[in-house]
């Protein structure tokens, strides 16, 4: 099995952008705790972040080719971007929304994604944790188990 995790823009900053909202974590932190727990899950992954919507449009065509499933933080881009979550439904793989904060608490343009109808889970709120629930959630979904 393999996923793809892309990360959309800004989230090269988590350990310095707002640590009161996204911890001190940085995404490095998060690549390692994600490559931990894929091998003891035996799945490959494979990593993308971009702070460019094309450029992550131009990745999830790609690499649905070669993937089972994404998990996703799409940052921003969750509460902005029709063509994100048309891409998603495009390739036709499952996909798992991921967010560090709790993005309902925020502010109020916050609480409207996107993507959320469309994916086979979302995760918020328990900070660089979700990534890992997602992790878990998606290849259980794909195991069929």
């Amino acid at each position: 099995m393999r996923i793809a995790v892309i990360d959309g823009p800004n989230l090269r900053l988590l350990g310095r952008r707002e640590p009161e909202v996204y911890g001190s974590h940085t995404l490095e932190d998060v690549r390692e705790s994600l490559d931990a727990l894929a091998a003891e899950l035996r799945v490959e992954l494979e990593t993308y972040q971009s702070n460019h919507e094309g450029e992550i449009l131009d990745f999830l065509e790609e690499a649905a080719t070669r993937v089972d499933g994404f998990l996703v933080n799409p940052g921003g881009l969750t509460h902005t971007s029709v063509v994100l979550r048309d891409a998603l439904v495009g390739v036709d793989r499952p996909f798992v929304e991921v967010h560090i904060s709790n993005t309902a608490s925020r502010e109020a343009f916050r609480a409207h994604s996107y993507l959320s109808p469309v994916a086979a889970g979302v995760v918020f709120g328990f900070g660089v944790q979700g990534y890992l629930l997602g992790l878990r959630g998606l290849v259980h979904r794909l195991s069929g188990s």
